[in-house]
């Protein structure tokens, strides 16, 4: 059963339906974010997406895409901590809609999604970079964090101009607007 929804997320007629229904999808999301948010959710459901954030601006202030292989900041602990803090930012908003079940369909299908994605992508990575590569993804995890790594000082990496050079500026900057307008027209125009 689970190689049946593994090859849907394979299919590259699916994955292309669904890059092109991406922005259909979250126009229906956001709808249903206008009409059913609870407003009394805002603050826990905004500090889960801001630990996302927070992930997703560390990967983007030590990604060098494409060029060399990334093994430091966050990419010591884990292999895509990109995905890991994509998943808290999107759990944010889903969240708003105190719906268990929503919440447990999101974090199946992101899975199947994040599993499906990474192993695709670190074929091309395997291919671009090389030994060096494979040599990395033997030691870091896919996507559990080795907190015992904490303590090597490459961890520590963040560096601003990768960072704007990644566009992480404009993304958090959309997820603060995305709060802003969406708590000022629940709290206020509903």
């Amino acid at each position: 059963m689970f190689q049946a929804i593994h090859d849907i997320f394979n299919h590259p007629a699916t994955r292309k339906l669904l890059l092109r229904l991406r922005y259909v999808l979250v126009l229906a999301f956001l709808a249903l974010l206008a009409h059913y948010a609870d407003a009394a959710r805002f603050l826990p459901a905004f500090l889960v997406s801001l630990f996302g954030e927070a992930i997703q601006l560390w990967s983007f202030a030590a990604l060098v895409k494409n060029e060399q292989l990334t093994a430091r900041g966050p990419y010591v602990l884990v292999r895509n901590p990109m995905y890991l803090g994509r998943f808290f930012l999107i759990l944010g908003p889903i969240l708003l809609l105190d719906n268990p079940y929503l919440a447990a369909a999101y974090v199946v299908l992101y899975y199947f999604y994040m599993v499906n994605r990474v192993q695709r992508e670190e074929r091309r990575l395997a291919e671009l970079l090389g030994q060096p590569y494979r040599d990395y993804r033997a030691h870091v995890n896919r996507f559990l964090p080795a907190f015992g790594r904490l303590t090597d000082p490459a961890v520590r990496f963040f560096n601003p101009g990768i960072m704007l050079r990644n566009n992480g500026h404009w993304n958090l900057l959309a997820m603060l607007v995305f709060y802003g307008v969406l708590y000022a027209y629940v709290t206020y125009f509903r």
